[in-house]
């Protein structure tokens, strides 16, 4: 009898994942998409009241996770963290920051601040992440929460695009480096989702008719359609993808 092929699974039943940025928006999001996976979920961030509000929410669910207070930007805090814990089999980096406005306006304090978070931060936490899977023999998944805007130019968003055009940049050296290692590093790349930190935006008629206007399918995303990427790159179902960004953009860099 012909043996056909089966679909690689999409469980995390016995892996641990990191997950930052994990008490509202996206972030929390892939917590919730990885807990579901059965994965043990460490959710990290730096406002405590709704971390713990989140992963008692998970708990109560029946899944399995707990809090981590983090500040991503704060270095030393950063490596104390990744070693005081058990090597991760998924991490996932949600963290971030924007400040919009004029290029010709961009003050040093903006521009260190997004690098800081966006960029320098994502680039330590995946160095802390590989050594503990290195360690481990873990063959094991990181993944970027970027933006569309890693791949275009957008209206006051030069800082916020020079931090994820490196970011993306980034994880293609560190998936030729550490694929041998059998460690996958790729990027999720939303457009706008409707998070409270993009409200404001959204709340702007102009602002929301350009955006609308530039999604060919015609709305804004929703944190619930990221869930399933982010499962699906933590998972054994993406066991050939590194070093790669997945587009979640309704089609705004289709052309």
């Amino acid at each position: 009898m012909t043996r056909l092929p089966r679909t690689p699974s999409f469980r995390l039943d016995g892996k641990r994942a990191l997950v930052t940025g994990a008490s509202s928006g996206i972030g929390q999001g892939c917590a919730v998409a990885l807990a579901e996976a059965g994965a043990h979920v460490v959710c990290a961030a730096r406002g405590v009241e709704k971390l713990q509000a989140t992963v008692d929410a998970m708990a109560a669910e029946g899944w399995s996770a707990e809090a981590l207070a983090l500040d991503m930007a704060d270095l030393d805090a950063l490596s104390d963290a990744m070693t005081g814990q058990a090597p991760f089999d998924v991490v996932v980096n949600s963290a971030g920051m924007a400040r919009h406005g004029p290029a010709l306006e961009t003050t040093p304090e903006d521009y260190d601040a997004v690098m800081d978070l966006d960029l320098r931060a994502a680039y330590f936490l995946s160095a802390g992440a590989a050594k503990g899977m290195q360690a481990a023999g873990l063959r094991g998944s990181i993944i970027h929460i970027s933006s569309q805007m890693g791949h275009v130019g957008g209206i006051d968003r030069a800082v916020y695009c020079a931090a994820k055009h490196g970011l993306e940049g980034m994880i293609k050296a560190m998936a030729v480096e550490w694929g041998p290692m059998g460690i996958r590093v790729n990027t999720i790349c939303p457009t706008f989702i409707r998070t409270p930190l993009a409200q404001v935006t959204l709340d702007n008629p102009e602002r929301a008719k350009w955006i609308t206007d530039k999604i060919k399918l015609g709305r804004v995303g929703e944190v619930e359609d990221i869930m399933g990427a982010v499962a699906y790159l933590a998972s054994d179902a993406s066991a050939m993808v590194t070093g790669t960004a997945l587009l979640i953009d309704g089609g705004w860099t289709a052309e």
